[in-house]
This record gives C-alpha cells, structure tokens and sequence, in this order.
C-alpha cells in the first residue's frame, strides 16, 4: 500500500539588513557575489518569514509555493536550484538507510508568510529563502549546518544566506568558481552586543522599480566606480566593521555603515541610465541622523538604506531616548510606536524641512533590534488534510 502520510516541518527566519553590502554577481546563475558582505539579524518579534514545508505522495506532482496567500512560480532556476540541492542532500541519507521513507522523491508544498511588505527594500527574499531553506532542511532531517546551508540558501537569493545566523553575519565572497567557499559565517552572536536597536522608516510599502537582480546585472555592465568598490572599499570596510562588532565600538560601526550605504548608492547612480533607490524623504532621513549626531557630539545613529527609499537608523539602546525618542517627537502620529515604551523627545534640533518631508513620506516606523536566527516552530500554515490552513 502506498505511503500517502503528509510529512511536514515548519520555521520562521529572520530579516538581515547589511552594514557592509553585497551588490554585483561574479556568477550571475550561482548567486556569486564580487564582494564580501556583513549585515546585523533582526528580531521575529518584528520583522520574519514564517515556513511550513510539507511533501507527500497524495500532493499533485509539481512542487507548489504559496507566499501571502499567492500561488507563486516554483519552476525558476533559484527556486528549483534549492529543491535540487536540499533533495540531493536527503536522497544521500535515504541511500546509506533503506529503512527511511524516500522523501526525496515526493512533491513539495511549501506555504509561506511574511509579517512585512514583499519586495519593498525589506530584505523579504532574504527572510524568505532562508526559511524555505531551513524548513525543508528540517523536514528531510538533514545534520546540515547553518553554514553549509547557507551555500544553498545564496542560491535562491544571495543575502538569504545570511539569515540563516542570527547576530552579526558574514558572507564571505569566495573565489572557488563553484561557489563552493562562498558561504555565511557568524561574526559573533546576537549575544555579544545585545544592545544594538534598530528603527526602520517604512517610505513606501510599494514593490520598488528596479529589481535588486536587475540593478546588479546594470551596474556591473556600466558603472566605472563599481570595480574600485569591489576591490578596494569593500575590504577596507569588511576589517574595520568586523573589528567594530567584536569591540562593540558603535562610533566606528556607525560610521562605517553610512559610509557604505554612501557608497553603494553612489555606484547605483554611476550606473547608465541611473538607478535611484533613495528619494527625497530618504535624504530627509539622512539629514536627521546628522543632525542627531551632531547634537550628541559623536556617531550615536547610523542610517543604512539597502536597495529601496525605507531608512534603518542603527543606535544603542543607552541611546533610546536621543535617537529614538527625538524621531518619536517629529513623527510621533506614526503606526509603529506602541510596540515600544519610548518617551517623545523635543525635536528642535533638527531640521525643520526635512522633518516636514519625513511627515509627509513616511508610512510607518518599525522598532526592533538584533534576534536570533531561524527558528523551528510547531505553528504549521498547512493543516492535516495537506491544504494550506486560512
């Protein structure tokens, strides 16, 4: 009689938002980046992907993908490059065991959900990625590490590797022209500097224009900055961040991570034609982290922008009610700010248009902080009659 049991595993992984980006693929079909990347994980209490991977032999033969409630296309070559590499791994436990049901063989229904906006400058591909990655993995039982997940992981999307870890993560390029060394690494755990936060301006929940995917392939091709960006100011920036994170040297980190968010957009608009990530009330965003600084005398805030207008202000927590609270006193009539206890502050200091520019273009704030990596979970969004559960 054929086995017709629904095996299922379900996960939820975390969003990473880098400090020292990944922009530019060496190998455009294995995800290979021209440069090394470190980013901070993000806390599921505010930003995850939740994942339930499930496979029987009563599923339709085809592998099915379900995101936000949306059928989405399985038959890409990222996608399917992670099915192919996760089933390889399981088909080679099943073989050295024949006492094992032969989960290799059957069709995929993966179900996903996002508690952030899809394609919005978010890092949702990372997120995930990394949470189908994980919840097949741990559906197959595979004794895969998160690093040597992480190589697969990169394949569906680069900086999904990246998620796999919590704390402070490195992608580490590799030269190998299999991608076989290009693979995450833990800087250090969310552990050693559990005081780093994080507020995000939500400027626009909408799909951005240009594609990360589709920005990169233009900027390789055409900007005459990328190349001394790759070579030379990236792994300058790597030695002075990972320093900064193992000496939990905010001033140093801070001003690192503008530093690069500066550089990567400044390559993005050496690309012909022009690609414009950030707008007006990203440069507003800009303007009041300076002037934050300024006031205390030091790097006390860090914006980073990544492939999208919306702004991650980095600070300490010590540094709540100067950081945050002066952002809560401009734009206080914001959603966001009643997942935090944090006191509005007098946000005189700060320039009066670009606080008028943040009113008008900002949707929303997210409070969150650094977090943990993927998380196995008993939650599943597929019931036990195999259909996705409303």
């Amino acid at each position: 009689m054929a086995d017709t049991k629904i095996y299922q595993a379900s996960t939820t992984a975390p969003v990473n938002i880098a400090v020292v980006k990944y922009w530019g693929k060496r190998d455009p079909k294995l995800n290979l980046p021209t440069n090394s990347s470190v980013s901070v994980t993000l806390s599921q209490s505010d930003l995850r992907t939740h994942t339930t991977a499930a496979c029987s032999s009563s599923f339709p033969q085809s592998d099915t993908l379900l995101l936000n409630s949306e059928n989405q296309d399985t038959s890409g070559a990222r996608t399917q490059a992670c099915f192919r590499e996760l089933r390889f791994l399981r088909s080679s436990i099943e073989a050295a065991d024949p006492f094992l049901p032969k989960l290799s063989a059957l069709p995929l229904k993966i179900v996903s959900e996002n508690n952030f906006p899809t394609a919005a400058g978010l890092a949702s591909s990372a997120a995930g990625f990394a949470a189908l990655v994980r919840a097949i993995a741990n559906l197959y039982e595979l004794p895969a590490s998160p690093t040597e997940l992480s190589r697969i992981a990169r394949q569906g999307s680069g900086s999904a590797c990246r998620s796999l870890f919590g704390g402070y993560v490195a992608w580490q390029m590799g030269t190998k022209t299999d991608g076989s060394d290009s693979l995450a690494v833990e800087v250090a755990p969310a552990s050693h500097w559990p005081t780093m936060r994080a507020l995000i301006l939500v400027v626009s929940a909408e799909k951005k224009g240009v594609s990360s995917t589709s920005g990169m392939q233009i900027t390789v091709a055409t900007s005459e900055l990328f190349q001394r960006r790759a070579e030379v100011v990236v792994p300058k920036h790597m030695a002075e961040m990972e320093e900064a994170i193992r000496n939990k040297d905010f001033e140093k980190f801070g001003q690192v991570t503008m530093k690069e968010s500066n550089s990567f957009h400044a390559v993005c608009l050496d690309t012909f034609p022009p690609i414009f990530y950030l707008n007006d009330v990203s440069k507003a965003a800009i303007r009041v982290v300076e002037d934050i600084n300024k006031k205390a005398g030091k790097t006390i805030a860090a914006y980073t922008f990544d492939a999208g207008p919306n702004a991650v202000i980095y600070y300490e927590e010590e540094n709540i009610a100067v950081v945050a609270g002066v952002v809560k006193g401009a734009l206080g009539h914001l959603d966001g700010w009643e997942s935090r206890d944090i006191s509005a502050q007098e946000a005189g200091d700060l320039d009066s248009r670009a606080v008028s520019v943040l009113k008008d273009g900002v949707s929303r704030v997210i409070l969150t902080q650094v977090g943990e990596g993927p998380v196995k979970t008993e939650e599943s969004l597929i019931g036990a009659d195999g259909e996705p559960i409303k």
